[in-house]
């Protein structure tokens, strides 16, 4: 019996969670659409994960990322350079020691915790933007789906204010647990590309 992806160590499950986002952006045909998220086009998907990440930790420590290709140009190619990076930081035993320290994450926390908990989960959670955008099974792993959706609803008087995701939506009178999880997001959980006539 496989070990349910909320509980593999950091690595392991950036690796798993990475993959499908990366299986998504390469099926992605048209990087102007819509998205869930609506000043979004597709590649500002990829530019939100692609820019956030590294502004976040180069403010906090000092380990750097290499810059990427841009996201105008190469969404594919940005997300494949800071995806490889963030993998082999996580998989390095050594990248504990750069520490990293924010008043919304803690102090002097090891950059790969920090990449872990803040960063892993989002990666995620952007999968479904890109897939709903581009057309594509937006299935996510259902134990995953319940950890987020469990653990963030029994703390939303407190992450609710912190503007990390829009309000709460409607849910569908039969719901998922998915589409529950992406309404308390701020998305419509069953939002489709307008195409034109």
């Amino acid at each position: 019996m496989s070990t349910p992806l909320p509980e593999l160590p950091p690595a392991q499950k950036h690796r798993v969670i990475a993959r499908g986002f990366t299986r998504t952006v390469h099926g992605v045909t048209d990087w102007d659409a819509p998205t869930p998220v609506v000043e979004w086009r597709a590649r500002d998907v990829v530019g939100h994960l692609a820019t956030w990440l590294p502004a976040l930790i180069h403010g906090g420590s000092t380990f750097r990322f290499a810059e990427g290709p841009s996201i105008e140009e190469d969404p594919v190619g940005a997300w494949t350079q800071l995806s490889t990076q963030v993998q082999d930081l996580l998989e390095d035993p050594a990248a504990a020691e750069y520490l990293h320290s924010n008043p919304h994450t803690g102090q002097d926390r090891p950059v790969p915790e920090v990449v872990d908990s803040v960063y892993t989960a989002d990666v995620f959670f952007h999968t479904w933007d890109l897939a709903r955008s581009s057309g594509q099974d937006d299935t996510l792993d259902p134990d995953l789906v319940h950890d987020a959706f469990t653990g963030m609803s029994a703390a939303e008087e407190q992450l609710r204010p912190s503007g990390q995701f829009g309000q709460q939506q409607p849910v569908p009178d039969v719901a998922t647990e998915q589409e529950e999880l992406f309404a308390f997001l701020g998305r419509d959980p069953r939002w489709t590309p307008t195409r034109p006539a």
